[in-house]
Parts: C-alpha cells; sequence; structure tokens
C-alpha cells in the first residue's frame, strides 16, 4: 500500500477478532503465543492451546447466560487477564479493563457505572470485592484470575476453565457481534466523577491492528511489559502482536524489566519513554563510573564511518550493550509522550531502532508511528493510511490542535454525549493535543491544550518542549514546567520544579538550565528553579500528574 511519500508494509487483512483467532488457529497452531513465569518455573502456551483456554472460557460464560454481558477486568498482568480479554473481546459483550492501581471507591464506581455483570480479579481484590459486594449492582459472577480453589463466592479461573473445556462451543463459537457496537470500554480517568469512558467498537481496534502493521511492524518475540488496562498495550502490543504470530512474553512487574530482558531475549518491545529514559539514564551512568564515556562516543565515531561505507557492525561493537538487553533486541517502540531526540540517538548509535508514535484512546489508540524505514525520533512519524489529520487554527509557527478522522476514532464516550459532541465535530475529533504536520507529512507534537501556559504578553508556552530541553541535563530525573503568576493571577514568566539524581543548588541547577535552553527565545526562558525531595506523583502507566492549583494533570 503506497501513498504520495511513503510505501507501507504488507499486512494480512483481518475482519474482526474471530478472524483473528481463526487465522492464528490455521497458520500458527503450534507456535508460541505466551511464555510466563509460574513462581520460578517458565510456561508456555501454544496458539491452538490458548485459543482451546479462550473458548472453553467462553462456553462457560455463554452456559451461565453471559454472552452479550459486560465482562470486567482488575489485577496484574497475566495469562489469565489475556485470556479474559480475548474471551469477551470473541463474546457479544464487551470487556472493562479497570486500572488496579485505582481507590477502591473508583474501582466499586467504574464496575458500577460500565454495569459489569462478570467481575474478573486478582486474588488481592477478592476481599474489596468480598466486603463490598451489596454496592455492586450489576456484578453476578466473580471469577478469581490466580486463586486455585472455588469458595461460595468465587470461581477460579482454572475451574472455569474446566468445566468449560467438557462443554459445546458451538454457542459460543458462533457469537456475532456488530462491529459499530461497543467491544471496549476504557476508563481515561481515576478520579471518581471526572472518568470519561471511552467507547471502542471491534472495527475500530481491528483498524488499529490491521492499519497500525503497516506503518510500524514487530517481529518473532516480544516482552509484554505496559499495564493491559490501557489501549497502548491491550491493542498496539496484545492484539498486534496476536495478529503477527508473535511469541510475547509477560514482565511480571515493573522492576524486573531488564532480568527479564536477559531471560527471554525478546527482538521487541512496546514502552514508554520514562523507561527508555531509565534505560539511557542508566548505561550512561554506568559508563562514567567506569571511565568508558570517551571510549563510548569513540566506538559511535567508528560505527557511524563504517555505516557510510555501507558496512553495519553496531551489533557487534557494542555487544557489550546489547547484552543488557538480551542480546536479540532490534526495535524499542516508544509511546504515551514525546521522547528526547537524544534518546533515540543513541538507541540508534548502538544498532536498536527506537521508534516513537503518537496516539490517544479515543484513537484506538494509534494516530501515527515513525516506519523504520522513515524514523525520525524528532516527530511522532507518520499517519496510519486510514486515517485523516488536520490542525485545526493554526498559529504563525502551525501549531494548532490536532484533528484526526478514520475508522479508529471511537464511537464516542459512554453515557456522555454532551462530552462526545465537544469533541468529535463533523466527523473530526478533537484530540485535545497540539502540533503541527511537517512538509513530509509527520507529525511533530507541541504539548496537551490543557497544559498550554498563556503568558501576559499573550504568546503560548507549551512546557513539554521546555522540559524536554532541561531533561538534556543528566542529573534531571523529573521536570515539571509551570507558569509564575503575579497578584492578579496572570502568568508572567517561568518555573521549573525539578527532580534530581544527585545534590545541587538551586543557583548551580537555574544556571546549567539557562544554559541548555538558550536557543529558546526569551519569553520561553525559565526564571525559577524548584528542587523537589522526592519524585512526582505518577499513573499506573508511569506518567507525572502535573498539580496545578485544584487540578491534576497528567503530563503526556
Amino acid at each position: 500500500m503506497k501513498n504520495s511519500m511513503y510505501e507501507y508494509y504488507e499486512v494480512k487483512p483481518v475482519s474482526g477478532i474471530a478472524d483473528m483467532m481463526e487465522q492464528a488457529l490455521k497458520e500458527a497452531p503450534l507456535e508460541i503465543a505466551y511464555s510466563y513465569k509460574v513462581l520460578d518455573e517458565i510456561r508456555s502456551l501454544t496458539y491452538e492451546a490458548f485459543i482451546n483456554r479462550v473458548s472453553s472460557l467462553g462456553a462457560f460464560l455463554t452456559e451461565k447466560g453471559f454472552k452479550k454481558s459486560a465482562i470486567a477486568c482488575v489485577g496484574k498482568n497475566s495469562i489469565g487477564w489475556i485470556t479474559a480479554y480475548f474471551t469477551a473481546l470473541r463474546s457479544e459483550g464487551y470487556f472493562v479493563p479497570i486500572d488496579k492501581e485505582l481507590p477502591e471507591n473508583d474501582i466499586i464506581h467504574l464496575l458500577n457505572d460500565s454495569e459489569s455483570e462478570v467481575i474478573f480479579c486478582d486474588e488481592k481484590f477478592c476481599s474489596l470485592i468480598n466486603e463490598r459486594k451489596s454496592e455492586l449492582k450489576f456484578a453476578k459472577i466473580f471469577i478469581c484470575l490466580d486463586g486455585a480453589e472455588s469458595d461460595d463466592m468465587f470461581i477460579s479461573l482454572s475451574d472455569a476453565l474446566t468445566l468449560g473445556s467438557s462443554l459445546d462451543k458451538t454457542e459460543y463459537l458462533s457469537s456475532k457481534s456488530d462491529p459499530d457496537d461497543m467491544k471496549l470500554l476504557v476508563y481515561t480517568s481515576g478520579t471518581t466523577g471526572m472518568s470519561k469512558g471511552v467507547m471502542l467498537s471491534e472495527r475500530n481496534i481491528v483498524s488499529c491492528v490491521y492499519y497500525g502493521l503497516h506503518v510500524s511492524t514487530v517481529y518473532t518475540k516480544g516482552l509484554s511489559v505496559l499495564p493491559y488496562n490501557h489501549t497502548y498495550e491491550a491493542v498496539a502490543d496484545l492484539l498486534v502482536s496476536f495478529h503477527h504470530h508473535s511469541m510475547l512474553c509477560i514482565n511480571e512487574a515493573l522492576p524486573a524489566i531488564l532480568k527479564n530482558l536477559r531471560l527471554y531475549k525478546p527482538d521487541y518491545i512496546y514502552i514508554v519513554p520514562a523507561i527508555a529514559e531509565m534505560f539511557h539514564s542508566r548505561i550512561m551512568k554506568d559508563l562514567a563510573l567506569k571511565g568508558m564515556t570517551d571510549t563510548f562516543y569513540g566506538l559511535v565515531l567508528k560505527s557511524k564511518e563504517l555505516l557510510r561505507n555501507g558496512i553495519d557492525k553496531r551489533k557487534e561493537i557494542f555487544s557489550f550493550l546489547h547484552d543488557i538487553f538480551g542480546g536479540k533486541l532490534i526495535k524499542i517502540v516508544c509511546g504515551g509522550a514525546p521522547i528526547r531526540p537524544e534518546v533515540g540517538e543513541f538507541f540508534e548509535n548502538i544498532g536498536i531502532t527506537l521508534v516513537n508514535g503518537y496516539g490517544i484512546t479515543e484513537c484506538s489508540p494509534l494516530v501515527s508511528a515513525n516506519h523504520d524505514k522513515y524514523n525520525d525520533v524528532r516527530t511522532a512519524g507518520i499517519k496510519l493510511p486510514c486515517l485523516e489529520w488536520k490542525i485545526d487554527n493554526p498559529n504563525e509557527e502551525g501549531i494548532g490542535e490536532i484533528c484526526v478522522k478514520g475508522p479508529t476514532v471511537m464511537l464516542g464516550y459512554y453515557k456522555s454525549p454532551e462530552l462526545t459532541a465537544e469533541v468529535i465535530r463533523d466527523g473530526w475529533f478533537y484530540t485535545g493535543d497540539y502540533g503541527r504536520i511537517t512538509n513530509d507529512d509527520k507529525l511533530i507534537i507541541s504539548g496537551r491544550k490543557k497544559n498550554i501556559i498563556v503568558l501576559d504578553n499573550g504568546k503560548n508556552v507549551y512546557p513539554e518542549e521546555i522540559e524536554s530541553y532541561i531533561q538534556n541535563l543528566d542529573y534531571v530525573t523529573e521536570v515539571i514546567v509551570s507558569g509564575i503568576k503575579d497578584e492578579n493571577g496572570i502568568e508572567k514568566a517561568l518555573s521549573a520544579e525539578v527532580f534530581l539524581s544527585e545534590q545541587k543548588t538551586t543557583a548551580e541547577v537555574l544556571k546549567e538550565i539557562k544554559n541548555v535552553c538558550k536557543e529558546l527565545p526569551i519569553y520561553k526562558q525559565i526564571s525559577k528553579v524548584t528542587i523537589r525531595d522526592k519524585e512526582f506523583e505518577k499513573t499506573a502507566s508511569n506518567k507525572i500528574k502535573r498539580f496545578i492549583g485544584d487540578k491534576i494533570k497528567k503530563k503526556n
């Protein structure tokens, strides 16, 4: 498939989740679909075995009368979570992934708001469900993902699978739903009363998988790291990997990433910029401690000279760094926020491609990504070939609100037609993100509309842009830029609040921030610095929460 500028990867068409599973059963039945740990033992499931699990669980729920139900899941990343997810997607009902890090009241609220009749949960949430069962207005069956035995209230997933395996699968497997009905209900905020339920259809998510693979391919084995309740991981990784018939290895906890990279030796991984920054920072600090910084940059120059002559020896030259990632890593897919070009350049220098992209839950979630052939980490890449995009009301720099139209755009916000009408107008989804489109049709993100700082001189400042400059200081671990208000509430200057990895005075930090930001215009210069004594509060996907007045904003 081609457009005027780019050639896309070829991808096998897929009409829906059932078709996706049938293709896998026909083309890769004995290939490993998932690898995971049970205690310290590594176990695996072939595509055939996994699909049989889904069919058994589906038959069990159908026999119990939940053929068209809302199916919620709250728990850690696990093979049980994935089984519940695919079972719901294959059914006539819809799936509701819930963030396990939410306060208890929020979890109960979302279970009720979503009208979930089937609830899958980890054993750690069983006591919560048991204590507050009377508050659950729609729940009828509770399935424990990791419990070994069933009791009066909960049935274990293993028992549900055993019972389902002996049932006739015909009714479940013949299930059909309108591809434009809600199939996935994703809540984008953790604050009760503010949460928005994004309604995604089967057409939405399958379009994201199919057209996403046109832009950014995957390989044979991935490490699955990010929380499954986020669409970035649930669609762009879980479903993309499944349709590609890759093996996906489950990372059981965030601190285990490096250990599991060495254990499973994947050739691709989906992460957020904070994790890529962590990899980069740790490696550079380790090189400095070993007195190898100059040696490293010398090797970079050597490898670049070889590349100019058509010889790629980066994997051999930097084998000591590749070993940190298991020795097989080819590609890092990075999304959820912009990433500093320096980090992308570092990975490119050592022979690992880092591709940045842009997505939003309301677009299922992918809008654009960098193609391996046309990778430019300074941008969020090229749009999916099924989409149109435009910049609304651009300023003199071409920056305005990013608008998207196409089959990945959500149905709307759950039970909120007024809110839906605010963001979907004439078929265009207004993302709330600001950016510009380059002459070669790539997207550059400036920042979130809600984060814009409007100075008294009328200039708009995107704090994310300035933060990317400040993060070039090795010792700045985290930073938030905000406006300094005078007694009348007017923003006249800019402040940076930082969390550091080493001891520095405020004067030292301000001086070095001014130095790294010197190429920015005067109105974008930082005039005040505050040093934090602890990290910023973060979301489950490791995004900083912005505290501005009495509002909380996530640093996207």
